[in-house]
Formats: structure tokens, sequence, C-alpha cells
């Protein structure tokens, strides 16, 4: 297709997305609302002040396996939900908040899979509104639609973790200018009062100044300009943790690191009616009724599916998306570089991200593995595709981490590779008592959970006492939370401490630890602050980064972190920052662990020794060194 026509088909396509939006795109556009009403006030209201309680805490590990063991065949679970990730955590939320009584069980940690591993954007799909207006096909346009009332309110649920972050895409002819801007004003467009804020364009000179490492030359082209759109970012583990502990407040019994070992069954029907749980810390085994269960297990749903049926056909293709971190320097606080494009047709991104930059790539097919590993050719990939576009000299020893996550893409057989499949998900209950949810992405996840707990409702024949109400509730830590947060620590309280001598002298909450709590805690980053204060527990667990001791105490009585590993994964995100950082604090973060869950020396050894087997599958440059000077 020649440029010209291509450039009349984007305006055309942009014409009639216009319409959609101004005849049936408020359809699409408005929450669907049930009769019950999705934000009936007292219903909403109780569940906030459950969830907002400032002096409430989880209910223990210990006490959650209980109330899953004393889910009877005559007194059983609502639903049971099979998968800790974004959208298992997602269901069990909704569920509960429904006046549900419900049940989650996870494998690994909360998040410990494809949620932790994520591009950690909040994105509508500026490539599936391409395909859109040159496929002409309305069910991806329908998809953006969506994804794009999904992103505000994923952002708005929890303002703490999540944020709109500019990007810019670099233009170096000026049929691309054109091309870039009419597009992104049609993502705009789309967006309608979702919008986070007007893409604009931007000249060669502009662009530099905003993003100062960016090329003057692509490909013997000289840059024309950028054209720069918002779309959403995210601390994905932490989000995915307080969706869980918001869960557990309202009333849901979550546990990790306990596995679904086999389905019970009716004798009489064969409907599925429960679940054989391992609780993979004691190894003890015990029984869970429930009326339905959910498997939201992501890539592994299909080895939950065949716990039910041998036989089951697949339904996941996986696909593998390849991230590296370097240092700040790669990308300016506050602005990402996207191109579209590479030699290879690929997608690479450059993001600022927890004062690191991560860069990574598009999908390409893999296998389901638990701890997935990026390829070496994967990471020289992405260093030559981003050096093409910038003036900094990228080098593999800046590399600080590297990760692999398997996206779970629900099968086309028709479709001739993962790109080509839609990120849209799928609810289905190929076996009685079993509903699955698989598909779609991070960004969808609440009305993801929103269309399994319906199907679950229906199947199970429920009686919810009231329709879903995540589409207007933050989760724990977001309610009255504001950006200027950080400002109430760094004035009211010090970091004490603790000396290689033992004694304990005071430090101040300097703006960028303040900063962090507020970002990681939200309103509760208080609570964290006084342990650093009153316990002694101030230190920085690494040089370089915010993170201190008193989170890994706070996490242990308040967030279920079990283990070293789902302290520096998905509580903290320093294993993804920085591998050689959190090697190096490991040590520390397992002797706060030890005294929090009074773990013997046989454990403690075996804590490190995982620790360090899961650090290896980060392939971090082995002499990487960055420091920046903040201590």
């Amino acid at each position: 297709m020649s440029s010209a026509a291509r450039l009349r088909r984007v305006c055309a396509a942009a014409l009639a997305t216009a319409t959609v939006a101004s005849v049936g795109g408020s359809i699409i556009l408005s929450p669907n609302l049930s009769s019950n009403d999705r934000g009936s006030g007292t219903v909403l209201e109780a569940v906030r002040s459950k969830i907002n309680d400032p002096y409430a805490n989880v209910p223990s590990r210990a006490v959650q396996e209980s109330a899953l063991i004393g889910a009877s065949q005559a007194n059983p679970l609502d639903i049971l939900v099979v998968g800790g990730g974004a959208t298992g955590c997602g269901v069990a939320f909704d569920a509960v908040t429904r006046g549900l009584r419900v049940g989650l069980v996870e494998r690994e940690d909360f998040s410990s899979g494809t949620s932790s591993r994520s591009t950690k954007l909040i994105h509508g799909g500026v490539r599936y509104l391409e395909k859109a207006v040159f496929n002409l096909d309305y069910g991806q346009l329908k998809l953006v639609f969506h994804a794009l009332e999904e992103r505000k309110q994923v952002i708005e649920n929890a303002p703490h973790l999540c944020h709109a972050l500019p990007c810019m895409t670099p233009c170096f002819d000026w049929f691309e200018v054109v091309y870039y801007w009419a597009g992104l004003k049609m993502y705009d467009l789309v967006a309608g009062a979702r919008l986070l804020h007007f893409s604009r364009y931007y000249s060669a000179k502009e662009s530099i100044e905003l993003f100062p490492t960016l090329a003057k030359k692509g490909n013997d082209r000289n840059l024309r300009g950028t054209v720069v759109y918002y779309d959403g970012q995210m601390n994905d583990s932490r989000v995915n943790v307080g969706l869980a502990c918001s869960a557990a407040l309202a009333g849901a019994a979550v546990l990790n690191h306990a596995e679904v070992i086999s389905f019970l069954k009716d004798e009489a029907t064969g409907r599925i009616i429960g679940a054989r749980i391992r609780d993979n810390f004691s190894g003890k085994e015990f029984e869970t009724y429930a009326k339905v269960v959910v498997n939201a297990a992501g890539p592994f749903c299909d080895s939950v599916r065949k716990l039910a049926d041998k036989e089951a056909t697949s339904m996941i293709c996986p696909s593998s998306g390849v991230h590296i971190v370097l240092p700040d320097y790669y990308s300016p606080d506050g602005m990402g570089l996207i191109v579209p494009k590479t030699k290879d047709g690929r997608v690479v991104f450059m993001l600022p991200w927890l004062g690191r930059t991560v860069a990574g790539t598009t999908d390409s097919n893999t296998v389901i593995t638990p701890l997935p590993e990026p390829h070496e050719d994967e990471i020289q990939f992405i260093l030559d595709a981003i050096s093409d576009y910038l003036s900094v000299k990228v080098r593999r020893t800046d590399v600080l981490s590297a990760w692999s996550g398997i996206r779970p893409l629900a099968v086309d057989p028709s479709a001739k590779s993962t790109e080509s499949i839609s990120r849209d998900h799928v609810v289905c209950e190929d076996y009685p008592g079993l509903v699955t949810i698989t598909g779609g992405k991070w960004t969808t996840y609440r009305s993801m959970a929103e269309d399994a707990v319906d199907a679950a409702v229906k199947s199970g024949k429920l009686s919810p006492k009231n329709g879903s109400v995540t589409h207007n509730l933050r989760l724990m830590g977001g309610d009255g939370w504001e950006p200027s947060y950080f400002t109430v620590l760094a004035q009211q309280y010090v970091r004490m401490k603790r000396t290689y001598g033992g004694k304990v002298v005071p430090a101040i909450m300097d703006t960028a630890a303040a900063k962090h709590l507020s970002h990681a805690y939200g309103t509760l980053a208080e609570r964290v602050a006084a342990i650093a204060q009153n316990e002694g527990l101030g230190k920085r667990l690494a040089h370089g980064y915010p993170f201190m001791e008193a989170e890994v105490a706070y996490c242990a009585r308040n967030e279920y972190c079990e283990s070293a590993v789902d302290f520096i994964a998905r509580r903290s995100r320093l294993a993804f920052l920085d591998t050689d950082a959190a090697g190096r604090a490991l040590p520390r973060v397992i002797e706060i662990l030890a005294a929090e869950h009074k773990w013997d020396k046989s454990r403690k050894a075996q804590e490190l020794r995982k620790a360090k087997e899961f650090l290896e599958t980060f392939k971090s440059s082995k002499n990487a060194h960055f420091h920046d000077g903040k201590h």
C-alpha cells in the first residue's frame, strides 16, 4: 500500500471512529452498570470502611488457612479461586465485595508469575487501534475502547502505584510525523472522557530538550520531530499484592504458597465441588469445598484444567516478553520512548521506572516454565534496537537486571503469530463447576474479574448481595492519598538506624525515602515510617536505592511476605531493578524475616539458597556497577 493510500485510510478511519464515539461509542465508554447499581451507596461505603480502616490488619496466614479448612461440604465457600496473579486476586476482590464467601490459593506468591513481569504499562493498545484501522476490524476497535476505559480506572483505583506517563515516538521523515500524529490523535479521540492528556507534536529541537539522549539521526535520516502521547504506568506486583490484601481485609481467605493438587468431585454428577490443597511450607494437605472453582492460573491454566479432565485441549498460546533494566541516564525522568516498528517489525520501548530505565520488546513464542529466563540474543536485540535511537553508547555491562515474562494469550487457531492474537480475554466453563478465565492483559484485569465472577454466579446459582462495586473502589492505601503525602513523612518521622556496633542513631527521612514510601504504600506509609523510627529499622537495604529495613518487617506482618524472594521481587522491586544490589541485601532481608517468622538456621540457609537461585534467572551483567551517590 502506498504512503498516500495509507494516510487516506487513517483519515477515513478517524472519521469512522469519531462517528462511533459520537453515535454508538457511549455504550462502550460508559460503565456497564448493573440493575443493582455498581456503586449503591451503603454497600460501597461499608466495603470502603473495611479496606481503609487505618487500624485494620489482614488476618494472619494461619487464620486464612483455617478458614479454608473450615469450608466443608456442608458449609462450602461460594467461590474458590486458583491463582494469585492480577486476574485471580481481582476475582477474589470482586467476589468478596459482592458479599460472597471467597477463598483463594496461589502455588507460589501473589504476582509471582506474569503479573510481576509485565511492561509496567497500563494502556489501551495503540497497535490494536492500528490493526482495527487497517483491517477494518470493529472487534479490535471495541477492545481499544474498553481498555482505555479500564486504563483510567486502574490509575484512579490505585493512585499511589499508578500514574500517567508521556511516551515519545521519534519520526525521521515527514510522512511519519503526519502518520503518527493522525494515529495518536485518533487514540485521544477513542479515549474520549477517559483521556489522560492530549497528544502533541514536538520539533526536533524541542524533542532533544525533552529527551537529551535521543539521537538526532536514525538510519542516515534526520530527526524531524516526535509525537508524544500518554498512557499509564504502574508498579505491577505492588498493585497485585494490594488487591490480595484488600480482598483479605474485605473478608476473603487468601493463601499464598498453597497448591491445588487435585479436585474434589460430586460422585453422582461429576461436578467439581472443591479442591485438595497442599501448604508448600509445611507440606500439610487439606480439603476445601466450594460451590464454584475459578481457574485464574494465567499461563498455567491448562495444567489446572487437566486436573479436572486429562483430555482437555490447550487454550493457551504462551508468548514471551523480555525486559532489561538500565541506569537512569538512558532516559529522562517522566518521559518514555516507544519505537512502533524496528528493523524486524517489532515494537521497542524505553521507559523510566522507579528511578531506572526499563527497555523491552514485544512477543515471541516460548514454552511454559515456572521461572522463564531471557536469552542472551533477546537481550542483545533490545540493546541493538535502542542504540539506533540514542546518542548515548549502549553497553551490555549497563544491564542491571533482565527478565522474561510469559503472557497467557488465548489461542486463535487461524492466527499465524502471537502478535496477531488479540489480548481479549476468554471465560468458559468446559467442565462443570470449573470456570476458567484466561487471556486479556493487566489493564483490563478488573473487568476480566467481573466477567469471571458473573460466570461463577451463574454456574453455582450463587446469591450475591449486590453487583460488582470494584469500578469505583480504591485499593488499600489509595483512599485519601495525594501526591504531596510524602511531605507528611519527611516532616514527622526520622529513620533510626542501627550501626555495626549496635548503637541506634537518627537520620533524616529524606525526600527520596519519603517519596518511595508514599508511592509504595500510599496512606499506609506512616505505619512503615513508624517502624523505621520506633524499632531502629530505618537503614537502607542497598546502596543507591530507597528500600529500607522497616519495609521487610511491615510486609511480613501486613502483606503475607513469607520468603526472601517474596520481598526482593514482589514487595520491593529490588530484584527487578538491580540483581546485584538485591543479592547484597539478601542477608539482612533474611535476618529480619527470620525474626518476624521465627525461622531456624536451616530455614535461613534454605531461603538464601533459593533466593540466589532465583536471582540467577535475572540475566544482569556480571560486572554491572551503578552507583548514583544516593545513600
